[in-house]
């Protein structure tokens, strides 16, 4: 079995034909889409155009829930004009993905963790805005019972692609971004998340005899259109993130 990662697309249309394409040269059986779909200063409803024939199994990221839960007037700037452009099909989509999934026999999705899809898994942020690796213990303590029932884990939200091993000899996996390398947030404490590298990331994992492995896939395309768009928003720190992989205010 071999498995295509996708997560956090953020409207991000040209990364992600660009990773579908290159999906499609790896010989997998099925992609799984984890999430943040569409909310950005980019081209969501291309997004949707190029998602919408692949009925591609799809966990609900905490972007999505607040395109379905929040009024308009109430929402972040990368919700409100990923809102405006998308059409009532694409939010009537959002409204009917889970927040988890079992895609397939052993394998469990989330976008960030088993209970919230606002929590970063993999990671931690200090009072100080410095981002740290989670501790084995920090890892461990997020899992409920349908996740440590599973022997490959699969998660997104931060951006940052990584894998773990966990105790009961399961693998965690972050396939990283699509379609946004960098980003702020002011939860749980200011800072900033940076990947370093402007092309789309995903993975690839495959279930072997001795288990799954996972490799990651960085994928090249013609980010000036996503930048322009981004501009056009003004949004100049998307523009950098997309243009360098690095977040400036």
């Amino acid at each position: 079995m071999r498995l295509a990662l996708i997560a956090d697309i953020h409207g991000n249309s040209w990364a992600l034909e660009a990773v579908l394409d290159d999906v499609a040269r790896q010989r997998t059986d099925l992609t799984i889409n984890l999430g943040d779909v569409f909310s950005g200063p980019l081209d969501a409803a291309g997004t949707f155009r190029l998602l919408q024939p692949l009925g591609l199994p799809t966990v609900r990221g905490n972007h999505d829930r607040y395109l379905i839960e929040q009024r308009v007037d109430d929402m972040a700037p990368s919700d409100r004009v990923a809102f405006e452009m998308l059409p009532n099909e694409a939010i009537a989509w959002l409204t009917t993905l889970p927040q988890t999934s079992r895609p397939i026999d052993g394998v469990y999705a989330c976008h960030a963790t088993p209970r919230l899809d606002d929590r970063y898994w993999m990671e931690r942020v200090e009072p100080n805005g410095l981002v740290r690796k989670a501790t084995h213990q920090e890892v461990e303590a997020e899992l409920n019972e349908d996740a440590l029932a599973a022997d490959l884990v699969v998660c997104a939200h931060t951006h940052l692609h990584g894998v773990r091993r966990l105790a009961n000899g399961a693998l965690l996996v972050n396939p990283g971004s699509v379609g946004c390398p960098a980003y702020d947030d002011t939860m749980p404490y200011p800072h900033h998340m940076e990947s370093g590298f402007p092309q789309a990331c995903y993975a690839i994992v495959e279930r072997r005899s001795s288990g799954w492995q996972a490799s990651f896939r960085l994928v090249v395309y013609d980010s000036r259109p996503a930048i322009r768009s981004a501009q056009s928003h003004g949004r100049l720190e998307w523009a950098t993130g997309l243009r360098t992989g690095y977040y400036a205010p």
